[in-house]
């Protein structure tokens, strides 16, 4: 009996890891041999929002795939605590042990924005992976070259365009990553990923939903009208939007709603 329950148990955590596999974009793109590697040592994890899942010089020990919904943030912490977002990750990439090998200290903190599933893999795991496959490996160097086009990009953007433009893109970015039109988030929270005051998050939020444009109350915020936001964004997400595309054209990471895992 003992050994019957066991093995149900581990059949719901293969089956887990299963679905999990299909619902994140950048692990659906492998074919059966790829996945094979990688699979085994995968485990699925809840992830809450507000959860920190490395620290500034922490070893990165371990890497994350979001599932659908999941939203994650890279981001930056100045010396007076200031703090700024430098990449939004969801179900079309991975957070952590992306390129480096041997020791992996992180440069930003990555904290859950929006929980749900995930799947989480030793990145020493990934680094054998990628010894032994030479797509995988080109599939994580490729993702390497997203990721930091979406950093750089960001880099510009907090220089040089309107906290307006800014907070549209924000919204489309991470509206791109869940399975619905209402986000959950507060306006400290979005003003810490701005790296602006509560108060200039409140002024934008207010004229965008006298606009239409948007619902925002405490905690939750619905997009009404993203034809609109797109056109009120700044030209960053769609450079990086594109630039995705020609990269991994096989993941088509940003509208990520209009196929569902499963």
């Amino acid at each position: 009996m003992s050994n019957e329950n066991n093995n149900g148990r581990n059949d719901v955590a293969t089956l887990n890891v299963a679905l999990q596999f299909a619902g994140n974009r950048l692990l659906a793109s492998l074919k059966p041999a790829e996945r094979a590697i990688l699979e085994p040592s995968m485990s699925a994890v809840l992830l809450g929002r507000g959860d920190v899942l490395f620290e500034p010089g922490e070893d990165v020990s371990h890497t994350y795939f979001p599932g659908p919904g999941v939203v994650a943030s890279l981001v930056v912490t100045m010396a007076d605590g200031r703090a700024v977002e430098a990449a939004t990750i969801g179900r079309e990439g991975a957070i952590g042990g992306i390129v480096s090998a041997g020791n992996k200290p992180a440069f930003a903190r990555a904290v859950v924005q929006i929980g749900g599933t995930a799947l989480k893999l030793e990145t020493a795991a990934l680094e054998s992976a990628k010894e032994r496959s030479i797509v995988i490996r080109d599939l994580f160097s490729r993702y390497a070259d997203t990721l930091l086009a979406q950093t750089m990009q960001s880099v510009a953007c907090n220089a040089l365009h309107a906290i307006d433009a800014r907070l549209c893109r924000w919204l489309l970015t991470t509206h791109d990553r869940v399975d619905s039109d209402e986000i959950a988030l507060t306006q400290e929270y979005l003003a810490e990923m701005l790296g602006v005051q509560r108060t200039t998050v409140s002024g934008v939020a207010r004229v965008l939903q006298e606009r239409g444009l948007i619902s925002y109350s405490r905690g939750r915020m619905v997009i009404l009208d993203r034809a609109a936001i797109e056109q009120c964004a700044c030209e960053c997400y769609s450079a990086v939007q594109n630039h995705f595309r020609a990269v991994l054209p096989d993941t088509r990471p940003q509208r990520v709603t209009d196929a569902k895992a499963g």
